[in-house]
């Protein structure tokens, strides 16, 4: 059987949807001087360096970013990989006592935001950390984990995919969904 692809947001929607979630950001954490930004290797790296700068823009503040490698932390990485590929972890920042808004592109299981979760306590004690998901899958979670801030709900089968592609990675802004 052949499979479906179809576009479910545009360049247009992906950048109005970080802007409303960056409002948000900024309406919940009034007083933003402690507020920091880690992105999850790959997709929540962009994305959260899209949100500092909306937040730049409407703030004049510049929050500390960090991006978080999540892989030797995955409850699952033995089985995806024999040879994970470990990218680097980067938080020029300490996390003790800072709001913390974890990004990344897509929340499906909840798994890679527990495995972040783990990895960011190893680092310290944030004093509060808070979820911004590009597109948050409303079937398939395994773990009790929700996002503060999402761009699009997404009703869809457990066999469908979700492809986020960002022009960070050469292509063309755009969310597809593939169904068999």
């Amino acid at each position: 059987m052949a499979k479906k692809f179809s576009t479910i947001m545009v360049e247009a929607d992906i950048e109005r949807s970080l802007t409303r979630m960056a409002l948000q950001i900024m309406e919940d954490n009034r007083g933003i001087k402690k507020l920091a930004l880690i992105g999850i290797h790959t997709g929540g790296v962009f994305l959260a360096d899209r949100l500092h700068r909306i937040i730049k823009e409407h703030e004049g503040v510049d929050v500390p970013v960090g991006y978080l490698d999540i892989t030797l932390y995955r409850d699952d990485w033995s089985i995806v990989s024999q040879n994970p590929i470990v990218k680097k972890t980067a938080i020029p920042f300490s996390v003790e006592e800072y709001t913390l808004i974890l990004v990344d592109d897509v929340l499906y299981t909840g798994r890679t935001i527990r495995a972040a979760l783990d990895a960011i306590m190893d680092l310290g004690r944030p004093r509060a950390i808070q979820l911004a998901v590009l597109i948050n899958r409303q079937c398939g979670r395994e773990l009790p984990i929700q996002p503060n801030y999402s761009g699009l709900d997404v009703h869809e089968n457990f066999t469908d995919h979700v492809h986020v592609i960002l022009h960070e990675k050469g292509e063309l802004d755009e969310v597809v969904l593939e169904s068999d």
